[in-house]
């Protein structure tokens, strides 16, 4: 058993936290999870302190889950994180690498000045750009910066005439100031998973939509299952995942009639998707990947 102290950072009680905390204890013999909102930052002394224990005294931080949904409050958390950094703890995958996917504008300009295919996107903050991008799309997905499982995400027709179009559109807005806009893809009954592990493909499963919803995330009634993507497939997911150097990381695509388009990586990656659309034990498998870098 491996002598190291490694704290999981998620949100205690969620399956994929303490998953993932069991398997580093099985492994160690230490078991801490760690909930953000009950960390502070001692900066005068150089200490991160939850439950009067100095996390910048441990051998390793594993980034689970950072927040129970993303706003701008998740990068401030991030950014303690960059204490423990800097006295020595690792942490997998490093603060930095994480804030560029919290943010989804982010995650997509280094998408697209990396060369790889997305939906088409627009980004404004004016209401006429709005409207344009709707009737040109036909139909669009308005996605706010900060957000997970289609949380916050609304489809828009141009069908349904200029004046609710921009209705609709300024009710999103008065949530979220810069609007994301990304015109809607008619999927093959599913998209795809792609889980990697220190860079390295593991498998990929399906998600499937249930029949009233337009996405297909778990939140939404979908369903995993299992696929084996082709060789071009795998090439451009590894692709888009190395751009962020992640430790673990799923990239999602959709293959489409015209190619595989992907839609983004994870800044945490999905263990239940894993596990139940192909077999993959993730939290085991990334248990054992920290304990072989912190051997190096």
């Amino acid at each position: 058993m491996a002598e190291y102290k490694i704290g999981i950072i998620g949100i205690p009680g969620k399956w994929s936290t303490e998953t993932l905390a069991d398997a580093v204890a099985e492994r160690t013999g230490h078991r801490l999870v760690i909930d953000m909102g009950d960390v502070s930052l001692d900066l005068e002394r150089q200490r991160l302190l939850f439950q009067g224990q100095d996390l910048c005294k441990l051998d390793a931080l594993i980034v689970k889950k950072i927040s129970a949904s993303y706003n701008p409050n998740t990068l401030d958390r991030l950014e303690l994180l960059r204490v423990t950094e800097q006295a020595g703890v690792r942490v997998f995958s490093r603060a930095e690498h994480i804030l560029r996917l919290v943010d989804r504008l982010s995650c997509t300009v280094t998408l697209r000045n990396g060369g790889i295919p997305m939906p088409a996107t627009r980004v404004t903050e004016d209401i006429g750009a709005a409207i344009t991008a709707v009737q040109d799309y036909g139909s669009a997905i308005f996605k706010p910066l900060y957000s997970t499982k289609a949380r916050g995400m609304c489809v828009i027709d141009a069908n349904r005439g200029r004046a609710e179009v921009e209705r609709e559109i300024r009710v999103f807005q008065a949530e979220n100031p810069m609007m994301y806009i990304q015109q809607k893809i008619e999927l093959p009954g599913r998209d795809l998973g792609m889980v990697f592990l220190g860079g390295e493909y593991l498998g990929s499963y399906a998600r499937v939509p249930s029949e009233d919803a337009w996405n297909t995330t778990i939140h939404s009634g979908g369903k995993y299952a299992s696929h084996t993507p082709p060789t071009a497939v795998i090439e451009l997911a590894q692709r888009a995942q190395a751009l962020f150097d992640m430790d673990f990381t799923t990239v999602d695509v959709a293959e489409t009639n015209t190619g595989p388009i992907v839609f983004e990586v994870s800044a945490f990656g999905g263990f239940r998707g894993a596990l139940e659309g192909v077999g993959i034990d993730a939290a085991g498998l990334y248990a054992d990947h920290v304990l072989r870098q912190l051997a190096v």
